[in-house]
């Protein structure tokens, strides 16, 4: 056996996990292969290929992965709740646990009936968020499944809305930004935001039309399985989503990511001086 082969098989195997249905056109992976329902069960539909989360004013739900990752190259394919729906949160997002946390989000704030879903990303760490920043999508996210992915590595993060890049976040920790270094888990959920998703908080939810749907595709996993704190197999370049091509955006991905923050950002921490006078570290790099 070729050595290489065999140190990825012996050392690198056992956290890797890539469930390669969507990737390599293979057998769609289902629900219950690499997710699990957390909260909210009777509030929640699943179909083996697709999870249906509701909510109305007794409840929302949520499900997560059954493990917790280290790095990887993550998505879920999603359909938002439609109508009226000022108030409603649908998230995706990787969470680690405990006190000091590390989270990456994916929030989709509700609107009023004739207004357009806002997409708000952030990036926490060791227990410090703050980050947020905020889009108008190019689509109805109502109205069909779109892939929204998150690739971290230990060089980069990258939110993805299909293959377009909406925002990028890069490993400055050698000027004192901080990155994640505990290992995440992935999750997804719909709830009650009202008290600030919409209009600040100024329009809550109309109840009259509950039961709000948002509907989940896509659970194939590209990711390096890790317990608490990133297990140090996990930035081996052996990784597809460590490799160099993934250090950072190509000149295609660029273009696309400048014209994004050209014409769809509609809020950027980084800009908000009465927020942050001095603006944060990473905003200058």
């Amino acid at each position: 056996m070729n050595y290489l082969i065999f140190i990825f098989l012996v050392v690198l195997a056992p956290h890797v996990v890539l469930s390669r249905g969507i990737r390599r056109g293979e057998e769609i992976t289902l629900f219950d292969q690499n997710y699990k329902v957390t909260w909210g069960g009777n509030h929640l539909i699943n179909q083996g290929k697709e999870i249906q989360l509701t909510m109305d004013n007794s409840s929302g739900s949520g499900f997560a992965s059954k493990i917790n990752y280290g790095s990887g190259f993550f998505h879920l394919k999603i359909k938002v709740p439609g109508r009226n729906s000022a108030g409603v949160v649908t998230a995706y997002y990787l969470m680690s646990e405990g006190n000091n946390h590390d989270e990456l989000d994916f929030e989709f704030l509700g609107n009023s009936e004739g207004k357009s879903y806002s997409l708000q990303t952030n990036v926490w760490t060791n227990g410090e968020g703050g980050r947020e920043q905020r889009i108008q999508l190019w689509f109805d996210p109502t109205s069909n499944f779109y892939d929204y992915k998150i690739l971290w590595n230990q060089h980069q993060i990258v939110f993805y809305v299909d293959n377009i890049p909406i925002r990028v976040y890069k490993n400055n920790r050698n000027i004192g930004v901080g990155y994640p270094t505990k290992a995440m888990q992935i999750q997804a959920s719909l709830w009650n935001g009202e008290n600030w998703a919409t209009d600040g908080g100024q329009t809550k939810i109309n109840w009259t039309y509950a039961p709000f749907k948002a509907n989940f595709q896509g659970f194939d996993v590209s990711g390096c399985q890790s317990q608490t704190l990133i297990d140090p197999n996990c930035v081996s370049d052996n990784l597809w989503w460590n490799n160099k091509s993934f250090w950072q955006l190509d000149s295609t991905s660029q273009r696309q990511y400048e014209n994004v923050k050209i014409n769809y950002v509609t809020y950027d921490y980084c800009k908000d001086r009465q927020r942050y006078p001095t603006p944060p570290k990473e905003c200058l790099h």
